[in-house]
């Protein structure tokens, strides 16, 4: 065992050699999302919005078409899921996000943005950062001990929203904050932060540092504005739950559907809806990722009607790109939906024009902070991209009071509640690895005087199964022994007074159901069977051994020269 000093020193080595695959991985997410973003927005989507409005209308048809087809040929057959991987790969802990569909998902997603699907570029950008992570932290994996297996994936998605938004904290909180829809990850903060930061600064040299949402001047708020935000992020939490139903009923059918019927069907929905939101506005504010609809809803003096019409028009396009088998991201859609609604309200309550972008902006953070269960995030994002921190307190109480109507609902499917105690983890590995196959057994002929000198006296056990070869027959306690006279023993066999009637388990179970079997017999060993054969014993002594030996094994290693 080394000194604590050469220990201290170790630790510090490794987490500097973390540190620096935290910033390559930022600096190649940025690079790449960078390159990604001009392709499609400053490419395709903005040639598709030069074109004429049919083009614009039939567009997304063409892209979810082209989307069906990349992901059928080019990853036989995958999801066109991206930001619903990283949640996924981050809550599986025994395999590494697959890289094998990134190039058809990415095309797809070309497909997909380029095409004006209303869906958003974070998605995308995600999936690439948390695909880079995880090839380097395979490449270099020598440097991670058991408890980093996904820091450089989170490290990589946290760089992803870092760059795409032009927001480096937004991608670090909504990073650690997205697995989970009432938890953190842990120990993964400083990675993701050095991460974030270096795709940002890759990002902004390549495309500029202009906020996102630019808003002029600091709408002011007072007490009255306060409760409007909390009634506002009631409104949102309220919107969110049935619009994160209806993505999650949208993704449900897609991955049911065949390509050849979802994809007509959503490519003549959305053309529909882009007509009517030309109708409510004389903008194409149905397609692309919906920052011009954002833009939109800041306006003032919109009718109450029009907002709450398009609010229904662009929800719906959005759930039939999803289920069209688009390939792109959910953020920013909530985004939209919010501001939508904060412009409903402000359109009701007669904001005045000094507070009009106010409200918009707080249904963002409330609709984004419900509907993907991140509120710090949601807050983070509306001050990083509007460059305008004096919303963060308004932002705050509209996004807390959001979270009271969403119940269990969130737009994943993969987002668990909070992190497992790490014993609730060891319980999801095999009964093998708490097997003792080397336990003390009895056959079903010996006396009770053998037993009693051998099993009892010398090997202090309480209970012994009784084992004909291989197959298994009973067992015999303590208990049984002491109720029969001193006299008796040596006529007496140990089958004539085994109990048939035990609990066992099986070879192929979980430590979970064998913790849960011996609760219900009552008992601190179990009997494992392979069929009849008796294979082991397990106690919870050796499962509460085994946590304190992986608990251990978890820390960084200090084994070396001294």
């Amino acid at each position: 065992m080394p000194r604590p000093s050469s220990a201290l020193r170790l630790i510090g080595h490794r987490a500097r050699q973390i540190g620096v695959l935290a910033v390559i991985t930022g600096a190649a997410t940025g690079l790449v999302v960078a390159g990604f973003e001009r392709v499609v927005n400053d490419g395709l989507l903005a040639a598709l919005l030069r074109a004429p409005l049919w083009v614009q209308a039939i567009g997304p048809m063409i892209g979810l078409a082209v989307a069906a087809l990349a992901l059928r040929w080019l990853t036989r057959g995958a999801s066109p899921s991206t930001a619903d991987e990283y949640i996924r790969s981050f809550h599986d802990n025994d395999h590494r996000l697959d890289l094998r569909p990134v190039p058809g998902r990415i095309v797809a997603s070309i497909a997909t943005l380029g095409a004006g699907a209303p869906l958003g570029f974070e998605g995308p950008s995600i999936y690439m950062g948390a695909a880079i992570g995880t090839w380097l932290q395979h490449r270099f994996s020598r440097y991670f001990n058991r408890t980093d297996t996904k820091v450089l994936l989170v490290c990589g998605a946290a760089a992803g929203v870092a760059a795409i938004f032009k927001a480096p904290a937004t991608g670090m909180v909504f990073a650690l904050e997205v697995p989970y829809r009432e938890d953190l990850a842990r120990r993964m903060l400083l990675p993701a932060m050095f991460s974030a930061a270096t795709s940002y600064v890759v990002f902004a040299a390549l495309n500029g540092t202009s906020p996102l949402l630019p808003v002029a001047g600091t709408p002011p708020f007072d007490l009255r504005d306060l409760l409007g935000a909390a009634a506002l992020g009631l409104a949102c939490g309220g919107g969110a739950h049935l619009f994160s139903r209806g993505l999650l009923a949208s993704k449900d059918l897609a991955s049911r559907m065949s390509a050849w019927i979802r994809v007509p069907l959503a490519g003549l929905a959305i053309a529909l809806l882009f007509v009517a939101g030309r109708a409510l506005t004389g903008e194409s504010v149905v397609i692309g990722p919906g920052y011009s609809t954002i833009a939109w809803a800041l306006e003032p003096n919109h009718a109450f009607g029009a907002i709450v019409a398009l609010f229904v028009v662009r929800g719906l396009a959005t759930m039939f790109a999803v289920s069209g088998g688009g390939a792109g991201g959910l953020f920013v859609p909530l985004v939209v939906q919010g501001a939508l609604v904060g412009s409903a309200v402000s359109s009701l309550v007669h904001a005045s024009p000094a507070s009009a972008s106010l409200f918009p902006l707080l249904g963002v953070a409330a609709f984004l902070g419900a509907g993907y269960r991140v509120p710090l995030a949601a807050v983070v994002f509306v001050a990083e991209s509007t460059g305008r921190p004096g919303f963060v307190v308004p932002g705050l109480i509209a996004a807390a009071s959001s979270q009271l109507l969403m119940g269990r609902w969130s737009v994943s499917p993969y987002q668990q509640d909070a992190r497992k105690p790490m014993l609730e983890h060891r319980l999801q590995l095999p009964v093998s690895s708490a097997l003792r196959t080397d336990a003390a057994t009895v056959p079903p002929d010996a006396t009770i005087e053998e037993l009693f000198g051998h099993h009892i006296a010398e090997l202090r056990l309480r209970m012994v199964p009784v084992v004909d070869g291989a197959a298994f027959c009973g067992i015999v306690t303590i208990e049984d022994v002491a109720s029969l006279p001193r006299a008796d023993w040596d006529t007496t066999t140990v089958a004539d007074v085994m109990r048939t009637e035990v609990a066992s388990g099986e070879l192929q179970w979980t430590l979970r159901h064998a913790v849960t079997a011996m609760e219900e017999a009552d008992t601190d060993r179990l009997v494992i069977l392979d069929g009849d054969a008796f294979v082991g014993v397990v106690t919870t002594g050796e499962i509460l051994k085994l946590d304190a030996i992986l608990e251990r094994a978890e820390e960084p290693d200090f084994a070396g020269p001294s």
